[in-house]
């Protein structure tokens, strides 16, 4: 077998021979080019499994190229060179459809991480990953919310870009999270879930970077915080919405830089996350009212995905329902619903969505005779029951009652 073979576009002289060398002793072939033309033509020439390009050439930019090789459907990655500070430019490219980026000066163990993982997505699945019994997706359903929630991720999942996650409460911030990196060339590296609005703002540095012994009263032992424990991995910042501004700050660096500093150390270490971010907050609003840094939002949000609430995919609520009742029903009595009692939970708006869906059926089941549950096991709200024209309706379900705290 041939060894993967690299595209670096770069017009300065020195870097371009830089990066050569090291991906030449990481076993790879490489070519060059020092402009878009020159690149172009290779790409059409010859087969890549990653191309690196710098973001200013003599002839254009490096994100027309990316813009390019993305929409060549050739799957193959590309991944840009940023000069120090520009930030910006990282994240146009990765909107634009940049697997990852690496700045300037180049550091040579970020550029091999990045290289690793590029060439990783390609590789074919383990014939032995199927599980039998286990589910193709963490998502169930067949609604067409859900089968464009399931090709978005297939898409997300190839790059390294930051996602941030929009939803109601309940509605499956953390399987998507989860799907994401179970689909992503970190599929065998930790997913870490952090609930940023239940850490104490006196804990958090140390909870996000770690400590070292003696860095403060209780110190005992050195430990590692969430960025070191997600190290190659996945890191979700659930409800990030809740950080206070002062840890948002450290927060934006981590990013920036890829390197944390444990509480009580002088040197800073690298990191290699891929970061994840949800709320059920408006963070664009909490923005405009001062309590979530402009910047950070801008880092977070390059991917924005939103999951449609339940009460927008009922034509999923029986695969859900069974799935459910599956995990609840015991050897003697399989639950199961009587009759009608599909047709009133279709009636219902789940302002709690799939989170409330399962409280309402491990409670019912709870009254329920034999594990056969009634209408009257669910013991709905009247308030939250939609109205008959609804039913016929559904489309105006969504209207009648809103979930609170929805973006």
């Amino acid at each position: 077998m041939s060894s993967p073979r690299v595209l670096v576009v770069d017009d300065e002289a020195d870097l371009r021979e830089l990066l050569e060398i090291t991906l030449l002793k990481m076993g790879l072939d490489v070519d060059s080019a020092e402009t878009l033309q020159h690149a172009r033509q290779l790409f059409a020439e010859k087969e890549y499994q990653l191309v690196l390009t710098d973001m200013r050439l003599p002839d254009g930019l490096g994100l027309e190229l990316v813009r390019e090789v993305t929409a060549s459907g050739k799957n193959v990655p590309v991944a840009v060179v940023t000069a120090f500070g520009s930030a910006d430019n990282a994240v146009v490219a990765l909107k634009a459809g940049a697997f990852d980026y690496v700045s300037k000066p180049v550091q040579l163990d970020q550029l091999r991480v990045l290289v690793q993982s590029a060439l990783r997505l390609n590789e074919p699945a383990p014939a032995a990953a199927p599980v039998r019994g286990q589910p193709a997706s963490r998502l169930r359903g067949t609604s067409a919310a859900i089968q464009s929630l399931r090709a978005q991720i297939a898409r997300l999942a190839r790059s390294m870009a930051p996602i941030a996650i929009n939803g109601e409460s309940g509605s499956g911030k953390e399987l998507a999270a989860r799907e994401i990196h179970a689909q992503s060339s970190r599929a065998d590296k930790p997913f870490i879930a952090v609930n940023c609005g239940a850490i104490p703002e006196a804990l958090m540095e140390a909870e996000f970077f770690g400590y070292r012994k003696g860095a403060f009263t209780g110190a005992a032992d050195e430990r590692d915080g969430f960025f070191q424990a997600a190290n190659g991995g996945t890191l979700m910042l659930d409800e990030v919405a809740d950080l206070p501004l002062a840890m948002q700050v450290k927060l934006l660096r981590a990013i920036q830089e890829r390197r944390v500093r444990k509480i009580g150390a002088t040197a800073e270490e690298p990191v290699d996350v891929r970061l994840i971010s949800a709320t059920h907050k408006n963070l664009e609003k909490l923005v405009e009212d001062g309590l979530f840094r402009q910047d950070l939002f801008y880092r977070l949000n390059v991917i924005e995905l939103r999951l449609a609430p339940l009460r927008e995919r009922l034509d999923d609520l029986d695969e859900l329902i069974d799935a459910i009742l599956g995990r609840l029903g015991t050897f003697e009595h399989k639950a199961v619903l009587g009759p009608g009692v599909l047709e009133v939970l279709k009636g219902y708006t789940f302002p709690g969505n799939v989170r409330e869906l399962e409280n309402i059926l491990e409670r019912a089941l709870a009254f329920s005779n034999d594990g056969v549950i009634s209408a009257e096991d669910l013991a709905l709200k009247g308030g939250h029951v939609a109205p008959p024209a609804a039913l016929a309706a559904p489309a105006a379900v969504p209207a009648a009652s809103p979930a609170p705290g929805a973006p």
